[in-house]
């Protein structure tokens, strides 16, 4: 799966499907995307921002007019990430209950980071041969897990 075609799946296709697998090339290519989208945006605002901001320390519209847009794109891809995500826990044969747990336990200082690498040893890991409990093999739907067939 290439750039393209992943953030089409996962934005048109898969947007806030929470069941099925991510193969890792999905997985990643939006990754990269959603990285790009939020440097180019934090980038592009803190242009504006300095461009137009005044020297007092008050809540501006100009801050307002920059930041609402901002927050909508988040939100917009936030839901998608955390679809992705499980399905991706769901290629290893995870529940996507234990991303949620996770995700709970780096809010805990310290610990936050240790969770962080434990999802990101998950997600680089290779997905499971043939279907799972989750649904088919991403990139071989036709295979299966039955090894004595």
């Amino acid at each position: 799966m290439g750039f393209t075609e992943a953030i089409r799946t996962v934005l048109t296709k898969k947007y806030a499907t929470f069941s099925g697998r991510a193969s890792r090339s999905e997985y990643w290519w939006f990754q990269l995307f959603y990285w790009l989208v939020l440097v180019a945006v934090s980038l592009f605002a803190g242009l504006l921002l300095a461009l137009f901001s005044s020297d007092n320390d008050e809540l501006s519209a100009v801050h307002i007019s920059i930041g609402l847009p901002i927050g909508i794109i988040f939100l917009a891809l936030i839901v998608p990430l955390i679809a992705l995500q499980v399905r991706r826990f769901h290629d290893r044969n995870i529940s996507g209950w234990w991303y949620l747990a996770l995700a709970v336990l780096s809010l805990i200082p310290y610990i936050g980071a240790v969770v962080g690498i434990a999802i990101l040893v998950i997600s680089v890991m290779r997905g499971t041969d043939g279907a799972n409990k989750f649904g088919p093999d991403p990139l071989r739907p036709e295979a299966t897990a039955d090894v004595f067939a």
